[in-house]
């Protein structure tokens, strides 16, 4: 665990220059992880309030979604009271929302991922363990799904309308929504989306209506998230 921390240049990621300080999100990861007790655990707790999440301004820093699979692994090896205040952090990290000019962060899957759809992301990956943790874990992953994402696989004419088939991560809202589309760096706004088909027995697949586009402007390999949380801004 010490080594993924170390691991990570802190000092590379970008944050708001009068509240982010990289040297206590590695300090605060380090001490959190050989938390033995309670005391400990919160002293943790607190250094990370300046390297995560910004307590006084209840704002996130994009290093959030860089620390929250190394949290979640404190969660799975660390001490309870460690445990505990990790599951707390990755919860502010979600729920607050980011300062102006930092609100996205490059993943395997965009170049400027909103950081909540980030997080979730990686709280989706540890199903299992946040689903074994009782009811504080399975709060997590409810709120986790809220910032799905969609890839698309395969688009087809409906009309006016193109059908997007592909893979669903979370669960999208019923009703219309307005989706961002990701693709080579460049967004773009879909005003109407809506779930056609949802996935069933545990599949990824999906199929979402767009209304009013072409298939061309949905290519595969495009990515949509939600609208309104590209929008979060402190």
């Amino acid at each position: 665990m010490l080594d993924a921390i170390n691991a990570v240049d802190w000092g590379a990621i970008p944050g708001h220059p009068d509240w982010y300080e990289p040297a206590r999100a590695a300090r605060g990861l380090r001490a959190l992880a050989g938390a033995a007790n309670l005391v400990e655990a919160a002293e943790a707790g607190s250094l990370l309030g300046g390297g995560i999440v910004h307590g006084h301004s209840a704002a996130v820093f994009p290093a959030a979604a860089v620390a929250t699979p190394l949290l979640l692994d404190i969660v799975q090896q660390g001490h309870p009271a460690a445990r505990d205040t990790a599951l707390g952090l990755v919860d502010e990290a979600l729920s607050s929302y980011p300062h102006a000019e930092y609100t996205r962060v490059t993943t395997s899957y965009g170049t400027a991922v909103p950081i909540c759809c980030a997080i979730a992301h990686h709280l989706r990956a540890r199903t299992t363990l946040l689903a074994g943790l009782g009811k504080r874990g399975r709060t997590l992953l409810a709120d986790a799904a809220e910032h799905w994402r969609f890839e698309i696989r395969e688009c087809v004419p409906d009309g006016n309308d193109t059908a997007a088939f592909g893979a669903l991560a979370g669960c999208f809202p019923g009703g219309v929504h307005a989706v961002e589309l990701h693709l080579g760096g460049e967004i773009t706004v879909l005003d109407e989306v809506a779930l056609e088909y949802p996935p069933v027995d545990g599949s990824l697949e999906a199929c979402l209506r767009v209304t009013g586009r072409r298939p061309g402007e949905l290519p595969p390999g495009a990515v949509l998230f939600p609208a309104e949380c590209g929008e979060r801004v402190h």
